[in-house]
């Protein structure tokens, strides 16, 4: 997508929204960020994930990705007024219904994908598994094995919250081509979650030796 178009897709509400948690991550909820020139550099399309602690999580990652606003999948219930419906919107939010198959919201992440833009999931689909990423959603490794964009990590090694420092490692790609060339299956759909997970576990260890 170019700068120009980059621009157009940017809403006030968004950039509001990405200054106050600058302010906020600087002071009284720090969050100290690795290997953010993974970001930087990176280009879209591209698919940014991460595991889910709090709600804030999103704009964890908006602050930290400059280039891009993102694209967020959501639980359909957090638009459960005109007002709300209004906000997410202008936060570029996909709602998604968590317990059935939604084709909708499938159809539109790819949209976003096939239009040059960063698409933003959740792999666990809960702020609430008791295990990092002991249950990682298909439809991520389906959307991931569908567009065939890059797979950017983000590891956050605690829930944000008043004066605790929390450390987000941002991760290189992780690769899918081996994958992709088996074709898309239930198998090899498993084996990128697999991936997943195994990403994400040296990604905490990688934090605990730091």
């Amino acid at each position: 997508m170019s700068e120009n178009n980059q621009k157009r897709e940017r809403t006030p509400l968004y950039t509001f929204c990405r200054v106050v948690f600058a302010f906020l991550f600087h002071t009284v909820c720090p969050i100290k960020y690795y290997n953010r020139q993974v970001l930087d550099r990176a280009e879209a399309p591209y698919l940014l994930i991460s595991n889910h602690k709090t709600a804030v999580d999103p704009f964890v990652l908006a602050y930290v990705t400059k280039k891009y606003e993102i694209r967020f999948v959501g639980k359909r219930e957090l638009a459960g007024s005109k007002l709300a419906q209004w906000f997410l919107n202008q936060l570029h939010m996909i709602p998604i219904s968590r317990h059935a198959t939604d084709m909708a919201a499938m159809r539109s992440c790819m949209q976003v994908l096939r239009e040059g833009k960063v698409l933003g999931i959740f792999p666990e689909g809960t702020r609430h598994q008791p295990e990092l990423m002991q249950t990682v959603e298909s439809g991520t490794a389906m959307i991931a094995l569908r567009a065939g964009v890059p797979i950017i990590p983000v590891y956050l090694n605690g829930p944000v919250r008043l004066f605790h420092r929390v450390h987000a490692w941002v991760g290189e790609p992780i690769p899918i081509d081996d994958i992709k060339a088996q074709g898309i299956s239930t198998d090899t759909i498993q084996q990128l979650c697999q991936r997943i997970q195994e990403t994400y576990y040296a990604m905490r260890d990688t934090d605990k030796q730091a």
